[in-house]
């Protein structure tokens, strides 16, 4: 004990606290996806025309892979993202493209490719936290099985949550996706059935919280489509967070129909004492303290 001890100080290496997750004799760090290794003289261009609120959609695709031929390179041109000069860093993490990949169902799954990297670099961050992860609309369960499948897969280290009613009525101040019905509840259970630390909680927030929600929380992404429900998925969450814990809001800057949602934080956050970071991705970024 004291030889591994000594090892450590010498190292450069100070042995820290257990988790409180991980069971006695674990390591305190959990397996993480070894860094790839970027080349120099590589650098990855991305172009997938899916882009939103445009009103001529091949012709704006058109003029876009015609700008993006005087771009330098390292271009990216989807999900309503257009930019260039960029390390477009995702494509050079080959575990998170393999999760990636391996998990794309749509062409929308495909095309934010940018913020579901921003999930999982987030997610690399908060799986050396304490605390569970929780998402809040799952939807399809496609990010959450990319930040899963990227840290382990089914040896990921942590509980994770993922809530969604899996339908829609008129009622509801969100819109329809695509994908909602009586089948999906069933589909996502399915996707997660080799994952026994992943729990689908179906059900309206906040009521879905009431016999199923951990005490501390390391990552919370939050992508509910309505202010009301973030607002109140953020009251029950927000302080069971863990200091250094990562909030991400899906849809915090992008406007239009979710601009409300961006409105309603802000008060939320100002009256804490928080400011959102807003990603060019369209995403909102806090980090609690």
């Amino acid at each position: 004990m004291l030889l591994s001890l000594l090892k450590q100080i010498f190292s450069g290496a100070a042995p820290g606290p257990r988790s409180p997750d991980r069971p006695a004799g674990a390591d305190a760090r959990p397996a993480l996806p070894p860094r790839s290794a970027a080349k120099l003289e590589t650098l990855y261009n991305f172009f997938y025309p899916v882009f939103w609120g445009v009103s001529e959609p091949e012709r704006f695709t058109a003029a876009v892979e015609d700008l993006s031929k005087s771009m330098s390179q390292g271009y990216h041109a989807a999900d309503n993202f257009v930019t260039w000069g960029r390390n477009n860093s995702m494509l050079d993490d080959s575990a998170f493209v393999a999760a990636w990949e391996s998990n794309i169902e749509s062409t929308s799954d495909r095309a934010i490719v940018w913020r579901r990297y921003v999930l999982a670099t987030s997610a690399f961050h908060c799986v050396q936290l304490a605390g569970d992860f929780v998402e809040c609309g799952a939807y399809t369960g496609v990010g959450v099985k990319t930040v899963v499948d990227y840290l382990g897969g089914t040896e990921f280290p942590k509980q994770f949550w993922a809530y969604d009613i899996f339908e829609h009525d008129e009622s509801m101040a969100n819109h329809p996706m695509p994908e909602l019905g009586p089948q999906l509840f069933d589909r996502v259970q399915r996707k997660f059935a080799g994952y026994p630390q992943v729990h689908i909680v179906k059900g309206l927030i906040p009521d879905s919280f009431r016999d199923q929600c951990p005490d501390r929380v390391a990552y919370l992404h939050i992508d509910l489509n309505q202010a009301p429900a973030e607002i109140a998925a953020l009251d029950h969450m927000f302080d069971r967070v863990v200091p250094g814990g990562m909030v991400i809001l899906d849809d915090y800057e992008w406007s239009g129909i979710y601009r409300p949602q961006k409105l309603a934080e802000d008060e939320w956050f100002d009256r804490r004492g928080y400011r959102v970071m807003p990603l060019p991705t369209g995403q909102g970024l806090i980090v609690k303290r």
